[in-house]
């Protein structure tokens, strides 16, 4: 728990964590517990809109949820069925396999990044889809993926960027692991609409870390001042049946600019999982984000629901969101995560 202990020390004295109680809160608890995994916050007209990968393959293709406050969230609903902010496909894309919604206001319209499988190959591509509401309907009539490395297993967990000077970067992952290869973190620049690519795609980081495992993936680049950070999440995102613990985990690197170089942060994983009989239970914590509300920053991810015990519930990935801080070296930092207030 070494680790852990310094991550909310380093929380406390940054001012994140809420003032001293008989019995101190646990530092991560989420704050929405419906299977939404690979969540996403957009910030609109003092809401808070929220994506995920969808939570089982005949509902939703983009499951959303709705809060006022960052710690009270509702799913949104249709009637008695999920709003889907993308009902409609692409052509090249199969229905149930719609992942890691990650959506950017441009120019007063709305695009949304998004994995799904690709008929032809039955790899998993990445598309982009647009609307002039960020509820939806998001649409693409693109005839085949925006990213599709096909060689390489195909592509995942796009995340756009834009940089101080207005320019656009997309951020992705090969999905190599899924065809036994080592998997890489690529950045791509993209013309100024967002909707295509531009040069030739640089590769910025490889799962070449023992905390990393076979696979890296879910980039999220960002600016703190003039410094460039890329977090990643990394390991099996699953909990299996015989692990104590997801060994899933979260980390970042320095970059020089937002086509790299980057350089593995030394503490890495600075966010994994955990069970402890002070602290709680956090397993498999990861596939962060990063969004802006209220003239602070903060982190948002998920991890898996578990029961009494810290064991396995079995009912998928619930939502955590927590400041996101940077000390005097210009180190993120992570705070307590919110929670809702105690009745």
């Amino acid at each position: 728990m070494r680790k852990l202990v310094s991550l909310v020390l380093a929380a406390m004295l940054a001012g994140f964590a809420p003032p001293a109680t008989a019995k101190e809160p646990e530092p991560f608890v989420p704050v929405y517990s419906a299977n939404f995994p690979d969540p996403f916050v957009l910030p609109h007209q003092g809401r808070y809109l929220a994506y995920a990968t969808n939570a089982a393959r005949d509902q939703a293709n983009v499951q959303m949820a709705v809060s006022e406050d960052l710690v009270s969230w509702a799913p949104l609903k249709d009637g008695a069925r999920l709003h889907d902010a993308m009902p409609e496909l692409p052509a090249w894309a199969q229905r149930g396999w719609t992942w890691a919604p990650e959506v950017m206001e441009l120019e007063g319209r709305y695009l949304l990044f998004f994995t799904a499988r690709e008929r032809a190959s039955g790899r998993q591509c990445t598309g982009v889809a647009t609307s002039a509401d960020p509820f939806g309907p998001f649409t693409s009539d693109a005839k085949e993926p925006l990213i599709c490395q096909r060689e390489l297993g195909g592509t995942i967990d796009a995340s756009p960027f834009r940089d101080a000077d207005g320019k656009l970067y997309v951020y992705y992952k090969a999905d190599a692991n899924a065809v036994g290869k080592p998997t890489d973190i690529y950045v791509q620049p993209m013309t100024a609409d967002g909707l295509a690519l531009t040069g030739e795609p640089v590769t910025l980081l490889a799962n070449d870390q023992p905390w990393e495992a076979h696979v890296i993936e879910s980039p999220t680049m960002v600016r703190h001042g003039e410094d460039y950070v890329l977090f990643y999440s990394a390991n099996h995102f699953g909990w299996e049946p015989h692990q104590r613990l997801s060994p899933y985990a979260m980390g970042y690197a320095t970059c020089a600019g937002p086509m790299g170089p980057c350089s593995d942060a030394p503490a890495n994983p600075i966010l994994y999982s955990y069970a402890d009989r002070k602290a709680g239970c956090l397993s498999g914590p990861g596939h962060q984000a990063v969004f802006e509300a209220g003239g602070r920053q903060y982190i948002l991810f998920h991890a898996h629901i578990a029961r009494g015990g810290c064991q396995n519930a079995g009912k998928g990935r619930a939502m955590y969101i927590a400041p996101l801080g940077w000390d005097e070296s210009g180190r993120p930092v992570i705070g307590t995560s919110l929670r809702a207030s105690p009745d």
